[in-house]
């Protein structure tokens, strides 16, 4: 337990001397919930071999957090897991229950009397930690520095050392959805947009189109992905590995 506390107080602390005595900051702070989803999705897509978490599922009980922005949050940390052969997920002894009710991820879980904030690391080459270090919906701390990345991945492995195995059956797999359709291609350069968060007046000059045409495509986007709402497009692009 000394070791997993005093591996927390290094993680803190480089991220604390990475802003004090760097030319850059430790990490870049992302606000809003269309620009957190943006760099959640960004996260599930980038997502190769490793996905490190500590996580707390009953942390936003109670909370007044949009039920699309969870499932898109949720959408996109299983959309990572499944891109990833090493999942670790640290959770506080008190949602026990709640994982062993249905909110299992692929890959191995661990509990511990607590966790110290909440966290994901991908990759172990960028981090997301809430400002708050509770709620993502609050706004997150999207980390690239190496040297707060490796403390904070240190962090995880002194916790799961002394954290325990979590057993549980999970739910039994739905059954696989029919083979999507390719994302047109005329509507990848939407997509892209929409994942970054920008605004639909940004978007249409990017793109060199006009505000009416993106609109358009908008539209078309979100009938291929069988929704009318942002948030549950996001969700259903990493579903089907578009992002």
């Amino acid at each position: 337990m000394a070791e997993s506390a005093g591996s927390v107080v290094l993680a803190r602390s480089a991220m604390n001397r990475a802003v004090t005595e760097g030319q850059r900051p430790a990490g870049r702070p992302v606000r809003g919930a269309r620009r957190i989803s943006a760099a959640l999705a960004g996260l599930a897509a980038s997502t190769r071999y490793e996905l490190l978490t500590f996580d707390d599922p009953v942390a936003s009980a109670g909370c007044a957090i949009p039920g699309p922005f969870l499932e898109l949050a949720g959408a996109c940390m299983r959309a990572a897991a499944e891109r990833a052969t090493e999942v670790r997920r640290i959770v506080p002894r008190h949602a026990r229950s709640r994982i062993e009710g249905g909110l299992a991820l692929p890959g191995r879980a661990r509990l511990a009397e607590s966790i110290p904030f909440k966290m994901i690391v991908v990759d172990r080459t960028v981090a997301a930690v809430p400002l708050d270090l509770e709620l993502l919906y609050n706004g997150l701390l999207l980390i690239r520095d190496p040297v707060v990345v490796q403390a904070l991945a240190r962090a995880h492995h002194a916790c799961w050392e002394t954290a325990e195995e979590l057993s549980y059956a999970p739910p039994p797999p739905a059954p696989p959805p029919a083979p999507p359709s390719d994302l047109p291609p005329q509507l990848r350069p939407v997509l892209d947009a929409l994942v970054a968060g920008l605004t639909d007046e940004t978007a249409a000059a990017r793109l060199g189109m006009s505000a009416r045409t993106y609109s358009r495509r908008v539209g078309e986007l979100m009938a291929a992905l069988g929704t009318t709402s942002r948030f549950r497009a996001g969700a259903e692009a990493a579903r089907r590995g578009w992002l």
